[in-house]
């Protein structure tokens, strides 16, 4: 007796078709929930840990990184530009290290300044920290007026547009880069306008283009975060 193949009926296709969805879709939710994550690792280890060892220097030195005790500005390294790792005669790690403070844990031994991390197309991305004084936008004399004072920051670069956004609503509760303790690098002193949102998008790849490919690393940005005076 001769047997008759029998093939998959459009119901069976259909609900494999379904299933390969569910699972795509898992997929792409359990790497967007992987790097919420990270994310997150990263605001409350690694940036409010730089926060707190800045507060930490001050509590132990009484004066702010690199300014000078005998004759104190407030000032981080006396307004004579970004203290950072690399920054010569002395760098942050020495003045850190000769305090006794405790560095949040980096990208390595010594590279405690240095954080890396993975963008969405899957890209390796590192962010550097320094300190700086800058010129900060405050309320002015009148209600909806502003003027500029220098205010120690702590410098944040190589932050993609979306994790620069979740940092600024974690620290603000929005993301307004013009307002707030957390502002793009550039905007900080803006005087003319109530609300900017962040300058690039996802979009964008690292040239600032906006035709960011899968293979492409995403744009970063840099942004600044108020240290307490």
């Amino acid at each position: 007796m001769k047997k008759t193949s029998k093939g998959f009926t459009l119901v069976e296709m259909s609900i494999v078709l379904v299933i390969i969805g569910i699972i795509l879709g898992a997929v792409s939710i359990g790497k967007d929930l992987q790097r919420n994550a990270s994310y997150q690792k990263i605001s409350q280890s690694f940036i409010q840990g730089w926060a707190l060892a800045y507060q930490n220097y001050y509590n132990r030195v009484n004066v702010v990184i690199a300014d000078d005790p005998t004759n104190p500005t407030l000032m981080v390294n006396q307004n004579a530009g970004e203290m950072c790792a690399a920054t010569l005669p002395t760098g942050l790690h020495a003045y850190m290290d000769n305090a006794g403070v405790r560095m949040p844990a980096g990208r390595a031994e010594g590279s405690e300044d240095k954080y890396v991390y993975l963008d969405t197309n899957g890209n390796p991305q590192q962010i550097d920290v320094c300190f700086d004084n800058v010129v900060w936008s405050v309320d002015g004399l009148t209600s909806g007026s502003y003027m500029t004072r220098n205010r120690n920051v702590m410098v944040i670069k190589g932050l993609t547009p979306d994790l620069a956004r979740l940092l600024d609503s974690s620290i603000d509760g929005i993301a307004d880069a013009r307002f707030g303790f957390f502002r793009e690098s550039g905007i900080q002193d803006d005087t003319t306008v109530d609300g900017l949102e962040w300058s690039k998008t996802n979009r964008q790849n690292y040239s600032d283009v906006a035709n960011n490919r899968d293979e492409d690393q995403v744009a970063v940005m840099t942004a600044y975060y108020l240290m307490p005076e």
